[in-house]
């Protein structure tokens, strides 16, 4: 294929890009793939997780700018362009009962209204493999779930030319996966590792949780070789400092561990315009060379 491959991923939050897929991401970029991650909102409401950074009258007054800056400069070191959609975050609600979302957030948009602009950058961009989540949004927030709520509007629309008409000229995208990075079989595998090596897991009660409330398998069709890449999503995921403790559990798993273990990035195969089979190592299975 001698067109350009472009590769979009549609997340929530600044961050979400460098904790699901990212890896992935590094290694088109350096294949020359074109790469541009849509973010749905600023992150405005997300909470400051970092214990170092909790507290900081600044950072709490400009969280919106600060977490922009975060995106940045994490977009720089994982090679990637990046457009944000503008919505609102929703924040995560919490309590029991739940109390309701805050007026004008990302999820209580009108869904349809809602995926105009991913449809316009989408024909903008014109990606043959778009990336976002399923509909449990990977874990759920209502703006994941949002999120999963309007690719699938905007895969199906944007090479519909009676839909959003004033978005610009259709494209098709040719496949949509779903990011399925968290899957309990790389987390037993890499549980189980450490423990073989006498070595501290910091994936015990994420098991019991998973036993504990039925959490239904994915399937992952496709598995992306890029542990050479481990290194790159660990430093753009630490760029966002209000997020990410970078003593916390998230970086407990040695690398060379990581690269022995479980060398790949996950995925499910949602939709697909073109033949492939299954299971792939590459997004782009079936349309290069096409």
């Amino acid at each position: 294929m001698t067109e350009q491959l472009r590769l979009m991923a549609v997340h929530a939050h600044p961050d979400d890009e460098s904790s699901k897929g990212a890896a992935t991401m590094a290694k088109y970029v350096s294949e020359g793939v074109d790469v541009l991650v849509a973010t749905c909102t600023g992150g405005e409401r997300g909470s400051i997780l970092n214990p170092k950074l909790q507290g900081d009258p600044y950072i709490e007054e400009h969280i919106h700018e600060v977490r922009a800056k975060e995106m940045d400069e994490a977009r720089q070191i994982l090679g990637v362009r990046q457009e944000w959609l503008g919505f609102v975050d929703s924040g995560l609600p919490e309590g029991d009962p739940l109390p309701p979302l805050p007026e004008g957030c990302f999820a209580l948009q009108d869904v349809e209204a809602a995926a105009e602009p991913l449809v316009k950058l989408i024909r903008t961009f014109k990606p043959q493999v778009i990336t976002t989540y399923d509909e449990n949004g990977g874990y759920p927030h209502p703006d994941h779930i949002m999120t999963h709520k309007i690719s699938m509007v905007a895969f199906e629309a944007a090479g519909d030319p009676e839909k959003y008409p004033a978005a610009g000229e259709p494209w098709q995208p040719q496949k949509l996966y779903y990011n399925q990075g968290f899957n309990r079989a790389r987390t037993m595998a890499l549980h189980e590792a450490l423990l073989a090596r006498g070595l501290d897991s910091p994936y015990g009660e994420w098991l019991e949780r998973w036993k504990t409330f039925g959490r239904p398998e994915r399937t992952l069709t496709t598995y992306v070789p890029c542990a050479d890449f481990f290194e790159i999503r660990d430093k753009a995921l630490i760029a966002h400092r209000t997020q990410i403790d970078p003593d916390g559990g998230w970086f407990r798993v040695p690398m060379d561990i990581q690269k022995e273990v479980w060398p790949t990035e996950e995925y499910e195969l949602a939709k697909s315009l073109v033949d492939t089979s299954l299971p792939e190592d590459d997004l782009f299975a079936g349309i290069r060379n096409n």
